[in-house]
């Protein structure tokens, strides 16, 4: 008999419990406001919208890398077609600087050597195209990066 006596027992307090854990639930349903399975809702959907603006702002920042790397590509190609210019320029006017001390020597001793003049006028063509390729160089530098400027403006 005292088994049953404590199955009662316990079946009062797990039903007390039971009871308890009910009100529990119903106090929470009625103070939690509005149903939590939509405030779920919402926030994953909110959640869904922030992650899709990080990817398009990481496929926008991707994009603009691209361009970036592919400005210092075309920079650096302007800047070694440049400096080959200079060089070139360089030269011819070392040249030209030469020949010229030659034919002033030459003048100075009365003796005008036709193959010095020829020479002179040579080396002088030589660093006026230099100095053309040059300016050249130089002016497609500068279209080239006026061009995305004016791309953006269009």
């Amino acid at each position: 008999m005292t088994d049953i006596k404590d199955v009662s027992t316990l079946e009062a307090r797990i039903n007390a419990a039971l009871g308890r854990i009910e009100n529990g639930i119903g106090a929470l349903s009625v103070d939690s406001g509005p149903d939590l399975g939509a405030q779920l809702d919402e926030e994953r959907a909110a959640n869904a919208q922030l992650e899709e603006r990080v990817k398009a702002l990481k496929a926008r920042q991707d994009s603009m890398i691209n361009d970036l790397e592919e400005q210092v590509a075309s920079f650096k190609s302007q800047v070694t077609s440049l400096e080959a210019e200079m060089q070139r320029l360089r030269a011819s006017n070392a040249d030209l600087r030469d020949i010229g001390a030659q034919l002033r020597a030459a003048a100075s001793d009365g003796a005008a050597n036709p193959e010095l003049i020829n020479r002179a006028m040579m080396a002088e063509v030589e660093a006026l195209t230099a100095q053309r390729a040059s300016e050249a160089a130089e002016v497609d530098a500068v279209l080239q990066a006026l061009k995305p400027l004016m791309s953006e403006d269009a």
